[in-house]
């Protein structure tokens, strides 16, 4: 059973910071190892930056339950046209290097994305092994 422990605005770049630590902090807390610890650290930077960069507003939801971590990054922006061309290694619409979306998927044991023109959720999964 899923039990809510925290939720993140995420307004302004000092929110992917906040989002950064505190989710680090509940995984380290619920006994993630470090590695890992820092794996969802790394994709939550990811995921907030282009909720911030792309949205410009959203939030974080963080899940436990037995067997892990349920993160889900949502926003209300105007969604990803093409998310399979999104998630191809180098794809960039920001003139980035272009592996934060697909750089958080490897990063987590599962992703998912739903967008449209309302806005897109991202929920990943991390399992504590």
């Amino acid at each position: 059973m899923k039990e809510e422990i925290l939720r993140i605005p995420i307004n302004k770049e000092i929110d992917v910071l906040i989002a950064r630590r505190e989710i680090k902090g509940e995984a380290e807390r619920i006994g993630f190892r470090w590695i890992d610890q820092t794996r969802i650290a790394t994709a939550v930077s990811e995921l907030t930056r282009n909720i911030i960069k792309h949205a410009y507003k959203g939030e974080v939801i963080v899940n436990k339950d037995d067997g892990g971590l349920e993160i889900i990054c949502q926003d209300e922006g105007p969604g990803i046209p093409d998310v399979e061309q999104a998630l191809e290694r180098g794809y960039s619409t920001t003139n980035s290097l272009g592996i934060g979306l697909i750089g958080a998927k490897h990063l987590m044991d599962d992703f998912k994305i739903e967008s449209n023109d309302s806005g897109t959720k991202i929920t990943t999964y991390k399992k504590l092994k």
